[in-house]
């Protein structure tokens, strides 16, 4: 019974710690302006790529995430502030272009160019971006591992934690996969209101996510210099 119960709480703090980062609500209307030109299959072919990457790279970032870093000697400040260099250009472009959707047009042409865009923009960074990463590592990093001592233990928080990514890369592939019905309960202009809303969010983090970055750079450098 302590095995389920582990399992359940490390689902709820995976969920919990990665859903409101993540916000696949808040990227339907963004991810709907990236495929508006796709046929409905496309689209859906899309959701669900966007949803499996995103569970990869968020699966990958929970169990081997901090060793990638150490290899290749990047600290997580400097992976903050790259990443959020990306997010924010992102939020800068789709803040400043056009409102006309015409330039999209649909076909076997104009759907493969948008799959291609599956994992870079549409999965990294804007959905699985280099916060809800820093989060994924954090999660692991807060949790050590059981292995030598309970392995059993350890194995129900290995399931707990996959669990809890895939139920945030299932509500992103729902979301996303409903993004045409959100725009026709919110019309055109909702839309295209809350897309420049969420652009500028999106802004907003790029460069909330580098002020992180510089400052954990600041917080190692300082004591060195003292």
């Amino acid at each position: 019974m302590i095995y389920l119960t582990n399992a359940a709480n490390i689902f709820v703090a995976v969920f919990a710690a990665l859903f409101p980062i993540v916000n696949p609500l808040g990227g339907a209307p963004i991810f709907l302006n990236f495929v508006r030109g796709c046929s409905p299959e496309a689209r859906e072919r899309i959701a669900r790529k966007v949803g499996i990457y995103g569970f990869l790279l968020l699966l990958g970032s929970l169990l081997i995430g901090t060793q990638v870093l150490l290899f290749f000697g990047i600290s997580l400040p400097v992976l903050r502030v790259a990443g959020g260099l990306i997010v924010a250009s992102v939020g800068w472009n789709m803040l400043h272009q056009g409102d006309d959707p015409g330039n999209r047009t649909g076909g076997e042409v104009a759907d493969a160019d948008v799959e291609g865009q599956a994992f870079y923009p549409l999965t990294l960074p804007l959905t699985v971006g280099p916060g809800s990463i820093a989060a994924a590592i954090a999660l692991a990093a807060s949790h050590p591992s059981t292995m030598r001592s309970d392995l059993v233990m350890s194995l129900s928080s290995l399931a707990g934690a996959v669990a809890g990514l895939f139920a945030v890369s299932l509500t992103v592939y729902f979301c996303f996969r409903e993004a045409p019905t959100i725009e026709r309960v919110l019309g055109k202009t909702g839309t295209n209101v809350l897309v420049r809303l969420f652009a500028f969010i999106l802004l907003a983090i790029g460069m909330q996510i580098v002020w992180l970055g510089v400052h954990g750079l600041i917080t190692e450098v300082m004591p060195k210099a003292g």
